[in-house]
């Protein structure tokens, strides 16, 4: 890490830039089953649970094994659960274009000051590109896709999250090496991929995520925080910062501090 400073910031997208879930993608996945006459109904506890599987096809398919295992019989069951999929993918932009989904606090302006300082910004995501470029723009502004060096998302890699694949190929693309970055993550699954990559990581919990397990995490926090409302300490050390700035991550990058 050069002059103990870092180059680059990789964001988690879903949880971690917006809160997407509970009244995003659940809320899209449910609907979704209307429009396929299935009485399967996703509530706050179940998919509590099913965010443990990472991908939204990978999730259907889960469900399906645990809890409709008759589906398993549909024929072509691959194609079936892809057609869900981008129904699904249907009513969540169309939740991200209504401007229903704000971005969390301290993501715009961390973003700004990483801009300002030249120092690189990444997105490394599970969710589908489309669901990543909407939800980036519908939360940062139209523009806002040329802000990011790198936008790994989707298919591109073979396994995602918790599998580090997906940090493996934006570090690549970036052209850094682990040591000379930070990740920014909500959840246990994407943790446990930025620490296999090799990345120092900072955890945003939000209410799904907020009793899991954060070993090796080196900060876990509420939020990034804001001047008006700094965020609250869940594990770790700040270094005296009551809002995550570059100054707080250079810190923390070279400090290396690590839950155990």
């Amino acid at each position: 890490m050069k002059n103990n400073k870092i180059s680059a910031v990789l964001f988690d997208v879903d949880g971690t830039i917006a809160e997407t879930e509970h009244n995003g993608h659940r809320l899209a996945f449910n609907a979704a089953f209307k429009d396929f006459s299935l009485s399967w109904d996703w509530n706050t506890k179940l998919y509590s649970e099913l965010l443990d599987i990472t991908g939204g096809k990978e999730r259907i398919r889960y469900y399906i094994e645990k809890y409709a295992p008759d589906k398993l019989k549909t024929s072509e069951l691959d194609a079936w659960i892809t057609h869900v999929h981008i129904t699904k993918t249907k009513y969540f932009l169309s939740l991200l274009n209504r401007g229903l989904i704000p971005p969390r606090p301290g993501i715009i302006r961390l973003i700004k000051e990483l801009r300002s300082a030249k120092i690189d910004i990444a997105i490394a995501s599970t969710t589908t590109l489309k669901n990543v470029t909407t939800l980036l723009q519908s939360t940062l502004g139209k523009n806002c896709l040329s802000w990011f060096n790198v936008i790994a998302a989707g298919d591109v890699v073979p396994q995602k999250k918790p599998a580090p694949d997906i940090y493996i190929w934006a570090l690549k693309h970036l052209g850094l090496q682990a040591q000379q970055c930070i990740a920014i993550e909500d959840s246990e699954c994407g943790l446990r991929a930025a620490l296999a990559a090799g990345l120092t990581t900072i955890v945003t919990v939000n209410n799904y995520t907020e009793k899991q397990d954060f070993t090796g995490a080196s900060l876990v926090l509420s939020d990034l925080g804001e001047p008006s409302e700094p965020f609250t300490i869940i594990s770790g050390t700040s270094h005296n910062n009551k809002l995550v700035n570059i100054e707080m991550l250079n810190k923390i990058a070279f400090h290396n501090d690590k839950l155990t």
